[in-house]
């Protein structure tokens, strides 16, 4: 349950999409390095405990399906590029989670490991986009932008191909690792996380491919951009009230063609993207390959009859080619809606309203949660504000409770004289009296 929370899985997840509300360079940080990861860090040292649970391993597995499916689909209609991001982590923290929980502890933590790059690359990129926008963030007032800020677009591709799994970018290494490995294990809830993640695998390269058409490609839809007020391409509006919100009070934003970001933000891609790139090649056999014992020195305890990392490779074929067909038609089926018939998301969404507002407002978890746990935790507060401390203390108050108080403290005061000789003396009055009794039988 503490990794669960740590690493935002299926039901304590809610936190993770709210944090990508700070600084993009704090949410490339968050979402790669230092504080979802520890849940999933957490599991894997705690192998040694882990790996005598077959039970535990098995709540691990179906709760890391869950969430790599629950978060993909979320991240389908998202419409602010961070938040869309921000699904895809929470969906990837479940692919490693499997990892674990099938026994294939070096697999979630390569994954981790490989999606620390391309998950920072893409956050820190939309920070570029963000900030060539004049600070919008909502994909449907972007489109056509890979002129204006190419290298920024170059780096997105990469950290998109990274992501959906790419025959031999860092993802394809680490995540069809995991399908395998899945597909291998027996345990309990492995069947139906295999399915579910190579499912979660065709919509993570839709909605990476919907970001970058939508952000990159297509006609501007921003203000000056030709067709500024044109919601032609967009999702389905939801929202109406905020819709134009933006428009009117961009002092700045208005005239000016989004402009490539400076050289502190444009190199950082570059590395990454490196890392992106090569990081899941150079890695493997460290990871989960040949070079494993040298590798862990011993730091992943795996039980004896545990073999799934030779298991993984026996798996059929075409187990090994389904993360890539899926990763395939993601793109075709993003290229199809938002390249050649950008009309079809928003018909799409009108005809499917009840699917469409489910997936928008997340399950709808977080009303889910004020009715559960903040209206109620409200009210008590509110009760005992109002009936206890307003009621019983204050009526009590004056001549009862309060008047008694004062009798004890006013005593109490003479304690507290501030001089320190006084205190001294307490202390060593203190002192004698503990090692008096641990003389006299305390220590017995």
């Amino acid at each position: 349950m503490g990794a669960m929370g740590k690493s935002a899985q299926f039901l304590l997840h809610t936190w993770l999409p709210d944090a990508m509300e700070g600084p993009t360079p704090v949410s490339a940080l968050i979402h790669a390095a230092t504080m979802v990861t520890a849940g999933v860090f957490m599991v894997a040292r705690l192998s040694p405990i882990f790996e005598w649970s077959p039970t535990a391993l098995s709540v691990v597995v179906i709760i890391g399906a869950i969430t790599a499916f629950f978060a993909a689909t979320v991240g389908l209609v998202q419409n602010d590029i961070k938040r869309v991001i921000a699904y895809s982590t929470c969906s990837q923290l479940g692919y490693m989670f499997v990892a674990l929980g099938v026994g294939a502890y070096s697999a979630g933590i390569f994954h981790l490991f490989t999606h620390a790059f391309f998950k920072a690359l893409l956050f820190l990129g939309s920070g570029s986009v963000i900030h060539a926008m004049h600070h919008e963030q909502d994909m449907r007032k972007m489109g056509g932008l890979r002129k204006y800020i190419p290298f920024t677009a170059a780096m997105m591709t990469i950290g998109t191909l990274a992501l959906t799994g790419f025959p031999f970018t860092a993802g394809y290494f680490s995540k069809d690792a995991i399908i395998e490995t899945a597909f291998a294990s027996h345990r309990f809830g492995a069947a139906t996380a295999f399915v579910l993640l190579v499912v979660a695998a065709g919509m993570t390269s839709f909605y990476s491919w919907r970001l970058y058409f939508m952000t990159f490609e297509g006609a501007p839809r921003w203000a000056g951009g030709g067709h500024g007020h044109d919601h032609h391409h967009a999702d389905a509006h939801a929202v109406h009230g905020d819709e134009h919100a933006h428009h009117g009070h961009d002092d700045h934003g208005h005239d000016h063609k989004p402009h490539e970001s400076p050289q502190t933000m444009l190199i950082p891609l570059g590395l990454l993207a490196i890392g992106a790139l090569l990081a899941g090649f150079v890695f493997k056999d460290g990871f989960i390959g040949e070079r494993f014992d040298a590798f862990w020195a011993g730091a992943l305890y795996i039980a004896k009859d545990n073999h799934i990392l030779h298991e993984m490779h026996e798996v059929p074929g075409w187990v090994k080619l389904s993360p890539f067909v899926m990763m395939v038609a993601g793109f075709l089926v993003a290229y199809w809606f938002y390249m050649l018939r950008p009309e079809l998301p928003k018909r799409l969404a009108e005809s499917q309203p009840l699917l469409y507002r489910f997936l928008l407002n997340k399950w709808y978890f977080d009303e889910l949660y004020d009715v559960l746990f903040v209206r109620p935790a409200r009210w008590l507060g509110t009760f005992l504000w109002k009936k206890g401390d307003g009621a019983v203390i204050d009526g009590l108050g004056p001549d009862g409770v309060s008047a008694r108080v004062i009798d004890v403290t006013n005593r109490v005061v003479r304690l507290q004289t501030g001089y320190v000789y006084h205190y001294a003396f307490a202390m060593l009055l203190g002192v004698a009296a503990l090692v008096t009794w641990s003389m006299f039988g305390g220590a017995h």
